[in-house]
């Protein structure tokens, strides 16, 4: 996801209940419907881009309208056409270009797609990447984890095959290693973290570093606070706090920095379609304000949990 600087106080919380901000109404391809929702990417003004997977496309939802996305890329079934995709995984809005980043997992291919009204197709920017995220630093550089090859890349336009920035060393648990990454984040000072699914753990590899260091989870699959079980959608604030959609224990998690264990701030009751609860959530972002937003895989719909005003 693109490095927003968010304000998050130390101390705060967000409300149990989260409000459905879009889809919810059962897997389908109307305009009010998401089919097995991933990746998700907030803007500013609080419009919401979602990697719809199932329905091959990108949909929009623009803060107040709960009730019809906009289809703003793909949406023509499955292809490998410029106007098509094959199960898209993640998005992030790229701002100097007025664009999406969309990482098409099912086309091994990382599209942009201009946000201007009357685009009917994306440009490849990169192919051959088992792409499951995508990320963006300040200078524009773009960030795609690869579960074929165990590693995460930087790219440039001109670039085509990336600078290694953490993994690659076959697959493994070591630190120099990871396993079946997913979601990433980039920080300011091109830190990079990475959801280490399979290894049950969030890791950051320092710039220019050979080896990652834990934050999070890393102590074998389970539902413990010093445990995670299948790392998901991931988040840093500005205070160095990660946060992670921890799917198969269907719950948020903040570690903050030099933490033993985390603490859960949204889901936690089990799985299911209650307002506290997720269905295996991976997606996560926050609004500049600090809301949390999840995309709640199995239920169809992207919650969003607001902090509480008191922080």
């Amino acid at each position: 996801m693109f490095s927003l600087l968010v304000n998050i106080p130390a101390n705060a919380k967000w409300s149990p209940n989260g409000v459905t901000i879009a889809g919810g109404n059962k897997a389908g391809c109307a305009t009010n419907q998401l089919d097995w929702p991933y990746g998700l990417s907030v803007d500013d003004d609080q419009t919401v881009v979602i990697a719809d997977c199932w329905n091959h496309r990108i949909m929009q939802w623009k803060n107040g309208d709960t009730t019809n996305g906009q289809v703003v890329a793909g949406g023509n079934g499955v292809g490998r056409g410029l106007n098509q995709f094959n199960q898209p995984l993640d998005v992030l809005f790229d701002k100097k270009t007025d664009s999406l980043i969309i990482c098409d997992w099912g086309n091994q291919r990382i599209v942009r797609w201009s946000r201007r009204s009357g685009t009917t197709q994306g440009n490849i920017l990169f192919e051959n990447i088992n792409c499951y995220g995508v990320a963006m630093d300040e200078q524009g550089y773009i960030y795609a984890s690869d579960h074929g090859t165990n590693e995460v890349r930087r790219y440039q336009l001109d670039q085509k095959n990336g600078v290694l920035v953490a993994g690659g060393c076959s697959t493994g648990n070591g630190l120099n290693q990871l396993n079946y990454p997913t979601y990433l984040f980039v920080d300011r000072q091109q830190n990079v973290y990475v959801s280490d699914n399979h290894n049950n753990r969030v890791m950051k590899w320092k710039k220019g570093a050979t080896e990652g260091i834990v934050v999070a989870g890393g102590h074998g699959k389970g539902c413990a606070l010093t445990q995670l079980d299948g790392p998901q959608g991931l988040f840093v604030d500005t205070l160095g706090t990660v946060y992670v959609a921890d799917e198969g224990n269907n719950r948020v998690v903040r570690w903050t920095q030099g933490a033993t264990q985390g603490t859960i701030i949204a889901g936690g009751n089990y799985y299911g379609a209650g307002a506290n609860q997720f269905n295996h959530p991976i997606g996560l972002s926050f609004d500049q304000h600090g809301n949390l937003y999840v995309t709640d895989w199995g239920n169809h719909r992207v919650q969003r949990f607001s902090i509480e005003k008191d922080c």
